[in-house]
């Protein structure tokens, strides 16, 4: 499938490298050298010229000046949306296939001994092994009292649980009016069905907080609650408009179902 993201990156040697090339133009702009670029990345500093000049006219890179590079708002826009592809890709590969070559961290719901069969499920977003069967089952590695954290080896099998929900809605810009556009009580219907609320932007924060409510997550929000929805959480996301897209976009890319509230009429 040609016009599948994941196959673009994966099987495309050539998708693969712009990537490299932006994210290496992202860290060390505005002055990049190609020379350097080109060692790390197993190439000809000619390839890394011509993939720059190739990046310059799809718009990702601005050229400002002799060797003065910046990424573009679309190249960032560009990397994230790989960047997120590869992350559900590897998130699945983690999840579904490589369960039985690892050692898992869960919390014991009963005392475990060495050796115990186990099976292995997902509570509150939180893993827990016990003796009861489950879809995914595993071998205990070291003793654990009930509540601590205990190893599970040899883990087979599929571990059940249920996505967890994402409502959103939008918080206008200080332009438009900032956080006092939000009702209260609108606002304090959608959080006392979350488990996790999460803010991007002042003015998302400044409206919770108005509310008397404190957010969860504010730095690292958008990545919070893709997790915490991955892992069952129901959450609330209050996002300032005009980053409201652009988190549609990481949601549809993960897979993840969303409803949207409308706050302000």
């Amino acid at each position: 499938m040609p016009d599948d993201p994941l196959f673009n990156i994966l099987r495309s040697k050539r998708e693969t490298t712009r990537f490299q090339v932006l994210v290496e133009v992202a860290e060390h702009q505005p002055s990049i050298r190609q020379q350097e670029i080109a060692e790390k990345l197993g190439v000809t500093p000619q390839a890394i010229s011509e993939y720059v000049r190739d990046l310059v006219e799809d718009g990702f890179i601005s050229a400002e000046g002799r060797g003065r590079y910046y990424v573009t708002h679309k190249g960032v826009e560009w990397v994230l949306n790989n960047a997120e592809v590869l992350e559900s890709y590897a998130r699945h590969v983690r999840r579904d296939i490589i369960h039985q070559v690892a050692t898992w961290a869960a919390i014991a719901d009963t005392d475990l001994k060495t050796g115990d069969s186990v099976g292995v499920y997902m509570k509150d977003g939180w893993l827990y092994a016990g003796r009861k069967p489950q879809t995914a089952m595993g071998m205990v590695t070291a003793d654990a009292n009930a509540g601590m954290d205990v190893g599970v080896a040899r883990l087979a099998g599929i571990i059940e649980h249920t996505e967890g929900k994402i409502d959103i809605a939008k918080v206008p810009r200080i332009e438009r009016g900032g956080s006092k556009m939000v009702p209260s009580a609108k606002l304090l219907s959608l959080v006392k069905n979350a488990d996790i609320v999460g803010a991007v932007g002042l003015e998302a924060y400044l409206a919770l907080k108005n509310a008397d409510v404190t957010p969860d997550m504010f730095f690292g929000a958008r990545e919070g609650v893709i997790e915490a929805a991955f892992h069952g959480m129901h959450c609330l996301m209050l996002i300032v408009d005009e980053e409201f897209t652009d988190f549609l976009k990481r949601l549809e890319t993960a897979g993840l179902s969303y409803t949207i509230h409308e706050l302000v009429s």
